[in-house]
């Protein structure tokens, strides 16, 4: 196929609101020996991309300075030495930047099969969301079978998909969330408990839905004021993942006396700056172990709002405002 020299995408005038950004013409980007072009059809609204917005995110060396972390659609292109991928493939992809456009390159590897029965909408909500889970939860929280797992942010689209993944993996979901609503929300998702923390304390609540034991997992994005009841919380060979600080990443007074009684691990992650091989190998696990779940619907996407992409400011204050259950998307085409 002819591929047009130009597309429309997203282009951020300076740092700050989500008025700063418009939709403009430019350059369609040509694929690298091992990345595919995508044609988008929709893509997904991230936290990630709020701080980026703003300036506290930058893009790493190399990616493209065009918001959006996800996106799926058909292949239009493929890099000289990609093989596993074709031309007219439908894929659902996790960017390093660039899906808030008419086409973004990325590499193979980053490349999922769109679930078969899914929408655009759909498929492009699942990369950023199971990427993240699958490699703070699984890997480096080692969850296993059985085990119990405390998430804030139960209603996020990290949330609902920790929620999900870990409850078909046969774990014990526990999460706080900031209204009845939201906690009604993640209870019909799967979740075996869940805490207003603007209403209790949530470090007494999980003590009490355990019996006192505390969990075996604390799945953070709070930061620096949760971080010493996240420590409390968790049982004897805990561990504590941080994939975010939306609250600050420094804590002024901290006991660190828990780690060394219980036996605690403390870890983290960011997704953008890893390699192409290791986000290959999380696609891979994920293609393995998480997809057919997708395809059995044991799992589901959890869609908040669809906009079309001229409403992209709106999709970032609606982002901001907290009061999604879920993803927001970007319907690109």
């Amino acid at each position: 196929m002819t591929l047009p020299t130009e597309m429309r995408h997203v282009v951020l005038d300076s740092p700050g609101g989500p008025e700063q950004m418009r939709i403009v013409t430019g350059p369609t980007p040509a694929p690298k020996p091992d990345e595919v072009l995508i044609r988008v059809e929709a893509a997904g609204v991230n936290r990630p991309d709020i701080q980026q917005r703003k300036g506290l995110y930058p893009p790493p060396p190399g990616a493209s300075p065009i918001l959006g972390l996800e996106a799926a659609g058909a292949i239009a292109a493929c890099g000289a030495s990609v093989t596993e991928w074709r031309v007219g493939d439908r894929v659902t992809a996790l960017c390093n930047g660039g899906a808030y456009a008419e086409y973004v390159a990325v590499p193979a590897a980053q490349c999922l099969p769109w679930p078969e029965g899914y929408t655009a909408i759909e498929a492009a909500s699942l990369p950023e969301t199971c990427f993240t889970v699958w490699a703070n939860l699984f890997d480096l929280g080692r969850l296993a079978p059985g085990e119990s797992v405390l998430v804030h942010g139960g209603t996020s689209g990290i949330g609902v998909t920790a929620i999900q993944l870990g409850t078909a993996f046969g774990a014990k979901i526990f999460v706080t969330a900031g209204s009845a609503e939201k906690c009604a929300a993640c209870l019909e998702l799967g979740a075996a408990g869940a805490i207003d923390y603007r209403a209790s304390d949530f470090l007494a609540e999980i003590k009490s839905m355990t019996g006192g034991d505390g969990v075996d997992v604390v799945l953070d994005m709070v930061g620096a004021p949760y971080t010493q009841k996240n420590l409390r919380a968790l049982r004897h060979g805990g561990r504590l993942v941080e994939i975010a600080f939306m609250e600050g990443s420094k804590v002024s007074e901290l006991d660190l006396l828990p780690i060394m009684l219980k036996r605690l691990t403390v870890t983290g992650s960011t997704m953008r700056p890893r390699t192409t091989a290791e986000k290959g190998a999380i696609a891979a696990s994920l293609r393995k172990i998480v997809w057919p779940w997708f395809a059995q619907r044991r799992v589901r996407p959890v869609i908040h709002a669809a906009l079309p992409w001229v409403d992209v400011a709106n999709a970032h204050h609606l982002m901001e405002s907290g009061k999604h259950v879920g993803k927001i998307i970007l319907q690109i085409s």
